[in-house]
Order: structure tokens, then C-alpha cells, then sequence
């Protein structure tokens, strides 16, 4: 059965090539909608004009289609509230050298 749960582990799999780490440690997804068969997923970068925001959308799509009982998927970009890096995970933020202090400024 499709979940927000599946589709947020589907989407771990969605590796951001400039950064080389997933789309959900990098805090990236702001929300997952499940209707039946039907994932939307609300998705931001790290800023607007990144080169890979096609690509990047369109992996996500498909790894949510991947799913078992997943017919279809829409991933829309968003950019309010504007990505931060506060939002990673604890361990992303520890691969790329943030510390908490850093991202307090």
C-alpha cells in the first residue's frame, strides 16, 4: 500500500549529483500527499536556478512510481520557505562539515 512513509524511503534513493546525498536528508521534501494510487509530493532545492532541477524531479517521480500500488506521481517544486541548511538531517549536516553553530548565523 502506498504511504507517505514508502514514498519518503523511495525518494532516499533520489541522490542530488552536485551534493551526493538524497533529496531527504537535504531537507529538500516540504510534504507527501497520498490519494489511493496517487503520491504528490511538495519538493524544493537549493536554490532556484539549480541546473539539476529537471532531473531531479523527474527521478523523484519515478522512484515514487517504482512503489507498489503507486499508479502515478507528481513532484512540484517549491521554494517557500526558502531552503536553508538547517534542514538537513543530523548526518548530512555532519558530511558536509556543518555544525550547529554555523548554521545559527
Amino acid at each position: 500500500m502506498l504511504s507517505e512513509a514508502s514514498v519518503m524511503k523511495a525518494l532516499e534513493h533520489v541522490i542530488d549529483p552536485e551534493i551526493g546525498i538524497d533529496v531527504v536528508n537535504l531537507g529538500f521534501i516540504y510534504d507527501v500527499r497520498i490519494e489511493g494510487d496517487h503520491a504528490a509530493v511538495a519538493m524544493t532545492l537549493t536554490m532556484k536556478g539549480c541546473p539539476m532541477h529537471a532531473t531531479l524531479k523527474e527521478q523523484a517521480e519515478e522512484a515514487i512510481r517504482q512503489l507498489a500500488g503507486a499508479k502515478s506521481a507528481e513532484v512540484r517544486l517549491v521554494f517557500d520557505p526558502p531552503w536553508h541548511p538547517s534542514m538537513m538531517s543530523a548526518a548530512a549536516k555532519e558530511r558536509l562539515g556543518f555544525s550547529e553553530d554555523m548554521l545559527d548565523e
